[in-house]
């Protein structure tokens, strides 16, 4: 294994440590564009996922949980 065997590796390292893609370049010229992106996101988030649950409730729910049967298109009859 020569010098020559790693040099390439190297090569491409840093290559790939400069590269952007495009998508990359064109979120980060939008976030530029549009400073209050990334916190209007963060607010959908919070309006929608990030809420204090009740254990309370969660507990209730649990308990009127009804089993599924295993075929749930097949109608008894």
């Amino acid at each position: 294994m020569g010098a020559s065997t790693h040099r390439p590796r190297i090569g491409i390292l840093i290559m790939a440590n400069h590269f952007e893609s495009e998508l990359t370049q064109y979120l980060k010229q939008f976030k530029a564009d549009n400073p209050g992106t990334e916190a209007g996101q963060r607010a959908g988030r919070a309006r929608l996922w990030d809420k204090d649950l009740d254990p309370e409730a969660q507990d209730s729910f649990r308990a009127a949980r009804v089993p599924q049967d295993p075929y749930v298109y097949y109608q008894k009859a």
